[in-house]
């Protein structure tokens, strides 16, 4: 996608040839900061600390992370000890884990003295093929949308709520949730986008908004609890949001949240879609509630805000009271019975086990694979 006209991925080798550049995106919507990885315990750290955030590109980080880990030790107990410790960083989002496993199986097998181009080779792959399915997911969504513009008269628009930020930002490029809207904006019809503020990080308003907006398309953020209201008055055609992880039946986590939104938009007959990436389904899992552990992060998130002042200095804010506990989910999960569609890179499936599993079978036997090796 375009930043100031140029285009841009979320990370990327500098010319080197071994660094790894990527977007400090705790700094936006407000700075615009390109950070260069040098070591595996950077890789880590910006996982886990977010400057790096969004399932896909945990993953594509995680894999360059690899990448870093085996310039600084090739043999075998280094690349045990860098998956373990990249593996740790973040709990739910499974493209993390499953990027590691592909890079695992990908560098055993290969001499040492050879891991480093092996692995530069896979994570750059894992990229490139992040970019190449998003892309795909974008044509899968772009259908529904077109078919809810030719019931509208001229020039009035779609509208879709989004909640969190799954757009360029959280991938490698396209994004999940926004690769259907751009490639509906790119295509000339009329789009407008609500884009949930999304506390407490609030990645809708400082995220998909800033991107939203440098794309050109038009977008309104709202505070997370308006969503309902606007479905009530007919004011959303579609929810479309991105997931973390997927289970083998369907059911979806994402950003804390979502589970209201979905509750809404049943109760309101408005089509709740979820974009995925096929290496977010976990085929290992059955029952989101009970299976998927939910991150639970620290309470800063919630007790603070960090914005620019009117004289443009970026500060930090406690807006809760000295003493009161926060409970602070970073994710929760939507059953796939309110699920109306996965939008994949193989077309829009329903959530259910029979439809996954037939569309992605490759991805069955891998999972079978991992569960017999533990």
């Amino acid at each position: 996608m375009k930043v100031d006209g140029k285009h841009t991925r979320t990370i990327w080798l500098e010319a080197d040839g071994w660094t790894v550049g990527t977007i400090d995106q705790r700094r936006l919507p407000h700075d615009y900061v390109v950070v260069k990885l040098t070591s595996s315990d950077a890789a880590a750290d910006a996982i886990r600390t977010m400057l790096v955030r969004g399932a896909p590109l945990i993953g594509a980080t995680a894999a360059y992370g690899m990448a870093l880990a085996m310039r600084e030790d090739a043999s075998d107990a280094g690349l045990e000890a860098a998956y373990q410790k990249l593996v740790a960083t973040r709990p739910t989002a499974i493209n993390l884990k499953w990027a590691l496993d592909e890079m695992r199986r990908a560098l055993a097998p290969v001499q040492p003295a050879d891991r480093v181009a092996a692995a530069y080779r896979r994570a750059g792959e894992i990229a490139d093929e992040d970019v190449a399915i998003n892309q795909a997911i974008g044509a899968s969504g772009l259908k529904l949308i077109e078919a809810i513009a030719a019931t509208k008269k001229p020039g009035e628009r779609v509208n879709v709520l989004t909640h969190c930020n799954a757009g360029w930002l959280a991938t490698v490029d396209w994004g999940t949730a926004t690769a259907p809207i751009y490639q509906a904006f790119d295509a000339g019809i009329p789009i407008h986008v609500y884009a949930d503020e999304t506390r407490p990080r609030n990645q809708g308003a400082s995220l998909t908004a800033w991107e939203l907006g440098h794309h050109g398309v038009d977008h309104t953020v709202i505070p997370d609890n308006t969503g309902g209201h606007l479905m009530q008055h007919g004011l959303v055609d579609l929810v479309i949001v991105g997931t973390d992880r997927v289970t083998a039946d369907g059911d979806v986590c994402n950003k804390i949240g979502t589970y209201l939104k979905a509750l809404a938009a049943a109760d309101n007959k408005v089509p709740f879609y979820v974009a995925l990436p096929s290496p977010t389904i976990d085929f290992t899992i059955h029952d989101g509630v009970k299976e998927i552990p939910i991150e639970q992060r620290e309470a800063a998130e919630v007790t603070d805000m960090t914005g620019r002042t009117g004289d443009g200095r970026i500060e930090t804010v406690r807006i809760v009271p000295q003493g009161s506990k926060v409970a602070n989910y970073g994710f929760d999960v939507t059953p796939a019975r309110l699920v109306t569609g996965l939008i994949t890179e193989r077309g829009v499936l329903k959530a259910d086990r029979a439809a996954l599993a037939a569309a992605f079978p490759e991805r069955v036997a891998q999972a079978m694979e991992l569960l017999r090796a533990s």
